[in-house]
């Protein structure tokens, strides 16, 4: 599969890793995707070019999240970042949603979480 990192948002959670990717796991999204598991790493991907790719590792504070949303469309590749400059704020809508996802994850653990 050819990709094309789009954006990557990272934060930290200050809780162990276990307890982070057991939510991270259970905070699939709502629309219909192909799932890949990988040891700490699950990747969602739907429509024609999108692929997000979630891992956890540990950080001196708990545990590091990153989310990178790759282009992996296999026909007309090149409309993608022209489709997303229609998109005006897909960067910040991802940091915008990746930091809600934090929070949420923060307050089910009971601990801080924040944008790296």
């Amino acid at each position: 599969m050819r990709k094309t990192l789009i954006t990557e948002v990272a934060g930290v959670v200050e809780a162990p890793v276990e307890q982070v990717w057991r939510i991270l796991l259970g905070d699939r999204p709502e629309h219909e995707t192909k799932v890949e598991l990988g040891e700490h790493t699950v990747a969602y991907q739907g429509g024609w070019w999108y692929r997000g790719e979630w891992s956890v590792a540990p950080d001196p504070e708990g545990t590091r999240v990153v989310h990178r949303v790759y282009n992996v469309a296999e026909w007309m590749r090149w409309g993608v970042p022209l489709a997303n400059r229609f998109f005006i704020g897909f960067d910040e809508r991802t940091r915008t949603a990746f930091a809600d996802g934090l929070a949420r994850i923060g307050t089910r653990l009971g601990c801080p979480a924040r944008l790296a």
